[in-house]
C-alpha cells in the first residue's frame, strides 16, 4: 500500500505528541520520586526538571541497580541547598518511568536518544541515571537534536577513547563517539591504555594530578573551550575511592567533593547546563552513603544550575 510523504509526516507527528502526552498525564503515583517532594512539584507540565531512571548494563562490573539506589536514597535530602540558598525542587522535578532498554547497545542508545529528543525539545533540563556509561552516548545525541552549539564536560577517572569497533562500541569507547558529535572537555582523569593518548588533546584534557597540584586553576584554560550550551557526564569514579567506593574500577588519586562541585558551579556560573548523566554507581549492601552521595550531587548541581 502506498503512502504520500504528507500522509506520513503527518503520522509520525501525531505518534510524537502522543508520546509527550503520555508523559504530561502521568499521575506518578506508583513511580519512586526523586527527593521528597511536595506532589504538586512532581507533574511534568510544571516541572523543568526531568529525571530519566535507565537501569541497563552490559558488563558484569556494571550494575542495573544504580538508579533505584539514587532514588531511595534521595528521599532523605534536604530540600534547601544552603550552598546556594535556594530549594531548586520549586522549580518541578519529575521523575519518569525507568526507561525500557533493549538488550542491544545499539538499539538501547537509539531508545534513549529517542527518549531524550522529546524531553530536550520540551525545554527539560534531563537528568540520566544509570550505572552504563553508555548512556551518554544517546543522551547526548538528543540534546543534539534540540542545542546545535553543544559541548561535552566529561568528569571522569577514565579517558574512554578506545577505538570503536566495526560491528558496536563498548564503555571504554564511548568519548570516541561523542567526540564525532561535537567537542568535549575531560577532567579528573587517572587512568587510560598507551592507544588512547593519542586521541587526546592537551588542551582539552585535566588530570587528577593537576588538580592536586595547582586547584581549580589548573581546570580553567579547558572550561573556558565549552562552548556556551553545556552537557555534563558524571562517572562517579571521578572522586575519590575514599568517598566514593561503590564504582567500577576504582582508581586512587581521584577529586573531592569540594573540587567536583567547584568545578561545576564555574560551569553553571558562565555556561547553560542543558543536561547531565551520573553514571558508574554500583551500590553495595550495607553501605548506603555512596548512594546518598550521588543523590546529593544531583541535587546540588541542579541548585547551581537554577540559581545563576
Amino acid at each position: 500500500m502506498f503512502f504520500s510523504k504528507t500522509y506520513l509526516r503527518r503520522k509520525r507527528i501525531v505518534q510524537t505528541v502522543q508520546r509527550v502526552t503520555r508523559y504530561r498525564r502521568l499521575t506518578l503515583t506508583n513511580i519512586v520520586q526523586f527527593a521528597n517532594i511536595p506532589v504538586k512539584y512532581r507533574e511534568y507540565n510544571q516541572s523543568r526538571i526531568v529525571i530519566l531512571p535507565i537501569p541497563y548494563s552490559t558488563t558484569t562490573e556494571e550494575s542495573d541497580l544504580g538508579p533505584q539506589a539514587i532514588l531511595d536514597a534521595s528521599t532523605s535530602l534536604f530540600l534547601y541547598d544552603h550552598e546556594t540558598d535556594s530549594e531548586v525542587y520549586l522549580h518541578g522535578i519529575c521523575t519518569l518511568p525507568p526507561l525500557q532498554c533493549p538488550a542491544s547497545t545499539t538499539d538501547m542508545v537509539a531508545a534513549v536518544q529517542k527518549q531524550a529528543a522529546l524531553l530536550f525539545r520540551d525545554e527539560k533540563t534531563v537528568v540520566g541515571l544509570s550505572g552504563s556509561r553508555m548512556i551518554t552516548l544517546g543522551l547526548v545525541q538528543g540534546a543534539l537534536d534540540r542545542y546545535r552549539n553543544l559541548s561535552v564536560l566529561q568528569l571522569d577517572a577514565h579517558a574512554n577513547l578506545m577505538a570503536s569497533g566495526k560491528e558496536a562500541f563498548t564503555p571504554i569507547s564511548v568519548m570516541t563517539e561523542v567526540n564525532k558529535l561535537c567537542p568535549s572537555v575531560q577532567i579528573g582523569i587517572r587512568g587510560m591504555e598507551k592507544s588512547e593518548r593519542a586521541h587526546t588533546d592537551p588542551d582539552r584534557l585535566v588530570f587528577a594530578r593537576d588538580l592536586f597540584r595547582h586547584g581549580i586553576n589548573a581546570a580553567n584554560d579547558a572550561l573556558d573551550i565549552l562552548t556556551d550550551r553545556v552537557y555534563i557526564t558524571i562517572d562517579l569514579n571521578v572522586l575519590d575511592p575514599s568517598s566514593m567506593p561503590s564504582v567500577d574500577k576504582p582508581e586512587p588519586g581521584g577529586i573531592d567533593w569540594y573540587m567536583l562541585t567547584r568545578l561545576i558551579g564555574q560551569v553553571a556560573l558562565e555556561k547553560k547546563i542543558v543536561g547531565m548523566d551520573i553514571v558508574g554507581l554500583l551500590p553495595r549492601h550495607g553501605n548506603t552513603a555512596p548512594d546518598y552521595l550521588a543523590a546529593k550531587l544531583i541535587y546540588r548541581i541542579l541548585s547551581m544550575i537554577f540559581s545563576r
